[in-house]
């Protein structure tokens, strides 16, 4: 059963969330809102974890070290296509609808998900195979760009006042369901399946199967309401008819905000979640399964943190939050990699697990403060846009960083003294931003 926290705030407050229809519609939403991120993280996590069984299918070469760096190349394009995906959801978002954008977004992620699951092999149909697979990746990138801070958007826009750190928290909670998700379903394929049946026909399931995540997304998307911010611009006319123009040339400083505080947001997920398996392997003795169980395990603890930091946020201040977990990794990092270098079980351990806290406490918040940056007519198209090209620029280039300046440094900490400098900065992003908190007439007026 999911917890569901009463209503919270003054009878106008709680007027503007779905129709006054209570904790169910509200529930539904939510549930609709997020399904699009498990499925964007499901495929993520697919795509990491199969990597060795593609590089060998798509892009065989007498060096598997090529094959598998052409099969993260491919992981990257998606990575290049988010903003602008970003740019053409963002568009529709804010011009048609914040609910049609999410609708179609989530198909466009389906079917390349499942084309995947399906397509035939190099050995099959020869080059057409790998530059297909590069085209379905670009696709799942345009969609992933509109997708999850499309969601962020209606999550924040639905939520009262006084609910928007937990509701949308969400967001990040679905993201981490769904990496759990994916590394699951590809563990219990590896484990199941021997390697002939694996590299066969047995990775081709997973894929397939995320379509169905899919089809469940849209028919629950297609039953929804449209934001009510959304609503009350089409109600007054003033339907923005050129975001994207008016983004630039009027909310240049929210874009600059917004891309400072995903540095850290993008850096500490990749680092901490993606980048340190490897870490360990490298610096100390773990074996890799172990170091993956302890991975596996903080992931689980993330996703549970994030909505209790989300609720958190929304008693005590969201910037407060936010600035407690920034703090806690700019001061805590290098600390926690020394702990995580000494290649003692328990000091490892104790390390992943307070990083797991203080990510949880700068995610769960996240959400709230970015979405409102912008205003209702340039919200989609504001957050999607900055928080892409801050994840493409920062986030999906953290353990490229990570590794190369501990080579070049020659210590184990260098890992953490990046960490902790993202986390200064966006600190500083943080400060130029003035959490407002609104009174009963100003949500009465509407004001986003």
């Amino acid at each position: 059963m999911i917890w569901w926290p009463r209503q919270r705030g003054t009878v106008v407050e709680r007027s503007i969330c779905i129709d006054l229809e209570g904790p169910r519609a509200l529930r539904k939403t939510v549930l609709a809102g997020a399904i699009g991120n498990v499925l964007e993280w499901y495929d993520f996590a697919l795509f990491g974890y199969f990597a060795p069984v593609l590089s060998r299918l798509f892009f065989p070469a007498s060096d598997p070290s090529l094959s598998l760096i052409a099969t993260f190349g491919v992981f990257a394009v998606g990575f290049l296509a988010r903003p602008l995906g970003a740019l053409l959801f963002g568009y529709w978002g804010d011009t048609k609808g914040r609910r049609a954008a999410l609708a179609w977004s989530i198909i466009l992620m389906a079917f390349p998900t499942c084309l995947v699951g399906l397509l035939p092999t190099y050995a099959q149909i020869g080059f057409a195979a790998p530059l297909t697979l590069t085209a379905l990746r670009f696709l799942q990138g345009l969609s992933v760009g509109g997708e999850f801070t499309g969601s962020v958007t209606f999550l924040v826009e639905h939520a009262a006042p006084t609910e928007r750190g937990y509701i949308g928290s969400w967001a990040g909670f679905s993201a981490q369901i769904g990496a759990l998700s994916g590394s699951g379903v590809g563990t219990v394929a590896t484990m199941c399946l021997s390697t002939e049946a694996l590299h066969a026909w047995g990775w081709r399931i997973p894929f397939v199967a995320g379509s169905v995540i899919a089809l469940v997304g849209w028919y629950l998307r297609r039953r929804i309401p449209e934001s009510p911010a959304f609503e009350r611009l089409q109600q007054a006319g003033t339907v923005s008819s050129a975001p994207v123009r008016e983004l630039f040339t009027s909310y240049r400083v929210p874009l600059l905000q917004v891309i400072g505080l995903v540095l850290l947001h993008g850096v500490g997920f990749y680092i901490f979640f993606v980048f340190l398996p490897t870490y360990l392997t490298k610096v100390t003795d773990l074996p890799m399964g172990t170091t993956l169980l302890i991975n596996t395990g903080c992931m689980a603890l993330l996703a549970m943190l994030i909505p209790c930091m989300g609720t958190l946020s929304d008693r005590v201040g969201h910037r407060w939050v936010l600035a407690a977990g920034a703090t806690g990794l700019a001061l805590g990092s290098v600390p926690f990699f020394s702990w995580l270098s000494s290649g003692h079980l328990v000091l490892i351990v104790t390390a992943q697990v307070l990083m797991t806290v203080f990510v949880s406490a700068y995610m769960g918040p996240f959400f709230a403060i970015v979405a409102t940056l912008f205003p209702v007519a340039n919200r989609y198209t504001g957050l999607s846009l900055s928080y892409n090209i801050a994840s493409a620029l920062f986030g999906g280039t953290a353990p490229l960083m990570a590794t190369v300046i501990m080579e070049r440094s020659g210590s184990a900490l260098a890992p953490g003294w990046y960490v902790s400098l993202c986390a200064v900065l966006s600190l500083i992003a943080l400060s130029t931003i003035r959490e407002e908190r609104k009174g009963a007439a100003e949500v009465a007026a509407g004001t986003p």
